[in-house]
């Protein structure tokens, strides 16, 4: 792993070394590493439903082509017509039903092993990452990397080994029984079919290459009117206290002009690109049916053969690319899947494995470090424990103090074996703890840090951390000993308050209190407090150390101080300077020695900062005294009123266990209210004018598959005309209008698009505005709310907006082109046979549910 490490600041091999560990990955059949025999099971379904479910349309098209020789070569003979479109409509039928049957297979044996999977994968993960030692996350993750891959690299891994394998396999298939099928039909017809696909592709390539491009763009663009949004937020009491919500708007207002242009450009590039793409295959369609017509009048194929290979071909053409567009979701999960299994390989230094170690019979709480030498991983060179040695007596407390970077909090790290010293030993009555069982040690030890670590959960389920099988009289009784219950009862939904991401909706002080009854429910034999009470205000302070003086009676107890008037009646007093200890003994003792000595050196310190922080001791009193007590009415004013605003319902899960819901969250999965729609399109006024363009340039597009399929059937009857002449004189007539149908095809997508992008992005425009006015018009105590943090709200802007784009501009576009495309295409059905037209409006309902059900799905 070493080798993989590199730092670009040093020169050329380490950018190289970079670069090789970002590009590296796994083979790709590494990603099953985690299948089970019914994976692999289903994984065999699962292709053989793909193989057969691709092959399907290619026999389609064969069953088609003599269904279409059926009517043409039995013109005159209608017995014998009936008998051969009955015989493939029966084909078509069992056609139909193993398409059903294998497309099921496919698609539900493959996403279905993808999540088992995945699902292994994640608590793989999971576990080698808890697994972990800490220095792991100070050199090779941070937490963000961990969140991330667990949200993020396994979805790429699922993608990769799910779905995206059938369709791949789907699309193989096709593509190869394409190619049998149109060369054993027509093989000239066939070649030259899969002559004209690279055209094709090429449009289609060079669209979704600029676009890509233009909307890359146009999201930095908004990456950066993003910044400001969020800083503004992040910053609103800033903002309020200057006045600043007309200077924030305005800049952000700013930013996104540029991505309205961004907006512009992509919509004339997807009109251009989709029309160029139907416009060239139109033309190629028209070059594959006039050599049709060639072989067909020199006797060479039939109409039924032609069709069956023309179709056959490009289609399966066209499904080799389909495939290849699975081959970077492949890329992706075999790079998310190196990040992940070099987590899950890797072997931690200290080994937390439940059979590897020992339990001590009798716990008595004696901790000597004994020639400790001692240098963070992240920062190998820098060492902090030179041969440190000293001894904290059973059931007494001791205090560490000493200068900032003195390894006070080392201390607590190497007691809770968070580290391993580089050499000597830390002994638990005398036994290495290195030869103890891990969880079994850190279940001895209490720990209260200066910064109490709550989880985005309930006080009570915070509390049970410590012990997770205690009863709620445990738990209250716990509450009591620390301080706690009184404020607990007090709020609206007591034990059961949410307390927000990291305790947002405490106060530092009911953080701390809360933080040691957990502490008190686990009974540990040793507590260590690192700075326990040093951030906390003078009120709250003397209640967080009432509950620490009870939690510390008959422990052992390691006090890391910062506040020396803390620590005067502990039991023993050890200072450190640079990594080793200078002096032990009590306060008394340690000021014994003099104004010469180290102790009494860190007290004259404190005395002379407090003197120069502070001018006079009775105007420091009643300035921190206001200033304590306006904050502490502000903060618990704002705080009460987040823990007010937020309600809850109690549901029971499938499991049985309780269920808390906020409210807040059930309201963003209402329906959204009425009338809607109507009250966006009034914002969207200014833009009419473009709207009715694009309105026209989506009716013009809806005619375009209609046409499309009139000059095909009409193509096919000419197939079988007797008169050459007739042939070849109607052959160039619909090649023609094939022509003119794909320069139709580029104005009418052009204007589409185009048009309606101008309306959708001056929607998203002003919707963003509006939003963040509005969001800048909201009281402080509104931003306190868990579900409204600065990353949430940002966040909201960027895509709620965004959405409604899509839901308005897209989606009348699309609307009226299908519309339009349905009404031409029964309106031509009932003009050319109405009985056939009534067949399938029949059948129609179906096909709108099986899309209907697929979609949600």
């Amino acid at each position: 792993m070493a080798e993989e490490t590199g730092s670009c600041g040093g020169g050329g091999g380490g950018c190289e070394a970079v670069k090789k560990r970002v590009d590296q990955s796994v083979a790709f059949h590494e990603l099953f590493g985690f299948a089970d025999p019914l994976d692999w099971l289903l994984m065999a379904a699962g292709s053989a439903g793909a193989v057969v479910h691709g092959a399907a349309m290619p026999v389609f098209f064969l069953l088609f082509g003599e269904l279409i020789n059926g009517f043409g070569k039995n013109q005159h003979s209608l017995r014998r017509m009936t008998d051969e479109v009955s015989k493939y409509s029966l084909y078509f039928v069992y056609l139909g039903l193993v398409v059903c049957a294998s497309s099921y297979l496919e698609i539900a044996c493959w996403m279905y092993t993808g999540e088992r999977q995945v699902g292994a994968l994640r608590r793989r993960y999971l576990e080698a990452v808890l697994r972990q030692d800490v220095g792991f996350f100070d050199t090779d993750a941070r937490t963000g990397d961990v969140v991330f891959s667990v949200s993020t690299d396994t979805l790429l891994v699922q993608d990769a080994i799910g779905e995206k394998v059938g369709n791949f396999i789907h699309y193989l298939s096709t593509f190869l029984a394409g190619l049998v099928v149109g060369f054993v039909s027509a093989w000239r017809l066939a070649l030259l079919s899969i002559a004209v696909i690279p055209g094709i592709a090429f449009a289609g390539g060079l669209y979704a290459y600029t676009l890509t491009g233009l909307t890359s763009k146009s999201r930095d663009s908004y990456a950066n009117a993003g910044i400001i949004a969020e800083q503004a937020i992040a910053q609103v009491r800033t903002v309020y206290s200057y006045v600043g919500e007309s200077k924030a708007l305005n800049a952000y207002s700013e930013a996104i002009q540029n991505t309205l242009k961004l907006g512009y450009k992509a919509g004339m590039a997807k009109g251009l690109g989709i029309g160029c793409t139907y416009g060239i295959a139109c033309m190629s369609w028209a070059l594959v049916f006039w050599y049709a017509g060639v072989f067909i009048r020199n006797g060479q194929t039939d109409g039924g053969k032609a069709f069956t290979a023309i179709f056959s071909a490009i289609v399966g053409g066209l499904s080799l690319g389909q495939s290849f567009s699975n081959l970077g979701a492949f890329s992706k999960g075999k790079i998310a899947g190196y990040k992940l299994l070099e987590v899950i390989r890797q072997r931690p230094t200290i080994v937390q494995d439940p059979a590897d170690g020992r339990c001590l019979d009798e716990v008595h709480g004696n901790i000597e470090f004994k020639e400790v030498a001692f240098s963070y991983p992240s920062r190998p060179d820098v060492m902090i424990f030179r041969d440190f040695s000293l001894f904290f007596p059973a059931g007494k407390t001791a205090a560490v103090v000493g200068g900032s970077g003195s390894g006070k909090s080392t201390v607590v790290a190497l007691i809770e074996r968070f580290y391993d010293p580089n050499q000597g030993q830390v002994l638990l009555d005398n036994v290495d703890i290195k030869t103890l069982q891990l969880k079994w040690l850190r279940d001895q030890i209490g720990l209260v840090n200066q910064e109490p670590a709550l989880f985005a959960t309930t006080i009570l389920e915070n509390i049970l951390y410590g012990k997770p099988d205690a009863t709620m009289a445990e738990v209250e009784a716990a509450a009591t000993s620390a301080n706690a219950h009184s404020f607990i009862a007090l709020l609206p939904n007591g034990y059961h308050t949410q307390v927000g991401e990291r305790g947002l909706q405490l106060s530092g002080g009911q953080k701390q209190r809360i933080a040691i009854a957990r502490a008190m429910l686990k009974d540990p034999k040793i507590l260590l407090l690192d700075e326990a009470t040093s951030a906390l205000d003078a009120g709250s302070e003397n209640i967080v150390q009432e509950a620490l003086d009870r939690l510390m009676v008959g422990r052992t107890t390691v006090v890391v101080a910062h506040r020396l008037s803390t620590i005067r009646c502990v039991d023993m007093i050890a200072v450190i300077q640079q990594g080793q200890v200078v002096e032990t003994g009590t306060h008394d003792e340690l000021l014994a020695k003099g104004s010469s000595g180290a102790y009494a050196a860190l007290i004259r310190f404190q005395e002379m900062a407090r003197n120069r922080d502070f001018r006079g001791p009775s105007t420091r009193k009643s300035r921190s005294s206001r200033l304590s007590n306006s904050l502490s009415t502000r903060s618990l004013s704002l705080r009460s009123g987040s823990l007010r605003n937020l309600s809850y319902s109690y549901s029971t899960g499938a499991d049985g266990r309780i269920e808390m819901v906020s409210n807040a969250d059930n309201d963003r999965k209402y329906p959204a209210p009425k009338g809607y729609f109507f009250k966006l399109l009034k914002l969207n006024a200014p833009e009419w004018p473009y709207t009715i363009l694009g309105a026209i340039g989506s009716i013009l597009s809806g005619f375009i598959g209609p046409t499309f399929a009139i000059v095909m059937s009409n193509m096919i009857e000419v197939f079988y005309f007797r008169d050459p002449n007739a042939m070849e004189r109607k052959t160039r007539e619909y090649v023609f209008i094939y022509i003119g149908t794909g320069l139709y095809a580029v104005v009418a997508y052009l204007v589409q698009h185009y048009f309606f992008s101008i309306m959708g992005e001056n929607l998203t425009t002003r919707v963003r505005r509006m939003m963040l006015a509005a969001i800048l018009r909201n009281d402080v105590g509104w931003f306190d709310q868990e579900e409204n943090n600065s990353s949430l709200v940002a966040a909201r802007l960027s895509t709620d907006a965004a959405d409604v784009k899509s839901a308005i501009a897209e989606r009348i576009s699309v609307i009226l082109q299908n519309m339009t495309s349905l009404l031409v295409s029964f309106v031509v059905g009932f003009i050319i046979e109405w009985r056939v037209a009534v067949l399938i409006l029949v059948t129609f309902p179906l096909l709108v549910l099986a899309n209907f059900a697929q979609t949600t799905g």
